[in-house]
């Protein structure tokens, strides 16, 4: 219940967000338009690019609140994931498409062309400030709310780089000014873009999380009472705050009672000191193919996996 009511706070969140931004990309179209500043529209398509990206994230966190399916077991929390990768993707486009504007004024560079772009500009970094502290807080916990900040904070950058850059120009007229600070923007976009797409992907590739050790895992459930081996050992993120396990531990022999008290103890040490909240342990008390290795080949023959005495259970540790 308190994981729906977040979420659906943070879709309120993405609702104001895309309305300021929506706001800042037709004050841009008119303002460019109207002072027939290039500096302006191409501006306001890097705006065009943030909506859609905040219209994306704002879908994906829609649908991680539908309930799961037979089809979409974990239901649509994945969508978080896609949405950040995609948005990192066209962040690193962005970043593209600033170097090349950027190479192109340095051979051709171009004066402030007037007043009016630069209170357009100011008022498009003051609401693009005011949506990125809009997502400070979630920014640092979910994937696909940081790329959706990185997006509003390039687009920040942008704006502020319009501004100083027109400043400099006015009063110095040195106008590689304005390309040198589009290539720091788009340093900056691009490597916060490669971050979040290398964790996205991280996730969809369902790599173990960066911040748990395979090997000290299997340690601690070996140290416990009863626990002989641990083989076939999966961590993964279902996103990025909310990782699972699944293994295969060789227990001495004990009577059904035993065995959940043991399974008990390891789903709450696991959810106590790695954070791992669904768990799926297979507890066998005879001999496993698997035995000589902490991760199992996926070539072993179905045969095989159907030789294990095992039971078998399921801890959803929220």
């Amino acid at each position: 219940m308190h994981e729906h009511d977040h979420h659906g706070h943070l879709q309120g969140k993405f609702g104001i967000a895309v309305g300021l931004t929506s706001a800042i990309l037709i004050a841009e179209v008119i303002g460019g338009i109207l002072t027939n500043s290039l500096a302006l529209l191409s501006d306001a398509a890097h705006v065009f690019a943030d909506v859609f990206a905040l219209v994306l994230s704002w879908i994906a966190v829609y649908l991680t609140t539908l309930p799961a399916t037979n089809r979409r077991t974990y239901g649509y929390h994945r969508a978080e994931v896609f949405a950040a990768f995609i948005n990192g993707a066209s962040l690193l486009a962005i970043s593209g498409w600033i170097f090349y504007e950027a190479i192109h004024r340095i051979f051709s560079p171009e004066p402030v062309k007037s007043l009016s772009m630069l209170i357009v500009a100011g008022v498009g970094l003051i609401i693009n400030l005011v949506v990125a502290f809009i997502f400070l807080k979630e920014s640092h916990e979910n994937l696909n709310v940081k790329s959706a900040f990185l997006h509003v904070i390039g687009d920040a950058m942008s704006s502020a780089g319009v501004i100083i850059g027109g400043i400099i120009m006015t009063f110095t007229k040195w106008y590689l000014a304005d390309p040198i600070i589009s290539f720091a923007i788009g340093i900056v976009i691009m490597l916060g873009a490669f971050r979040v797409g290398r964790e996205a992907l991280h996730i969809l590739l369902e790599g173990t999380p960066r911040n748990i050790n395979l090997e000290e895992v299997s340690k601690e459930i070996k140290n416990l009472d009863f626990v002989k081996e641990v083989h076939d050992l999966h961590i993964w993120s279902i996103r990025l705050d909310y990782s699972a396990l699944s293994a295969h531990v060789l227990v001495d022999a004990q009577s059904i009672r035993a065995m959940q008290n043991t399974l008990s103890a390891i789903g709450n040490m696991l959810k106590e000191k790695f954070g791992i909240l669904h768990t799926t342990i297979q507890l066998e008390c005879g001999e496993s193919g698997c035995m000589d290795s902490l991760l199992c080949d996926f070539n072993h023959s179905k045969e095989d996996s159907h030789n294990h005495n095992h039971g078998e259970n399921h801890n959803h540790n929220e």
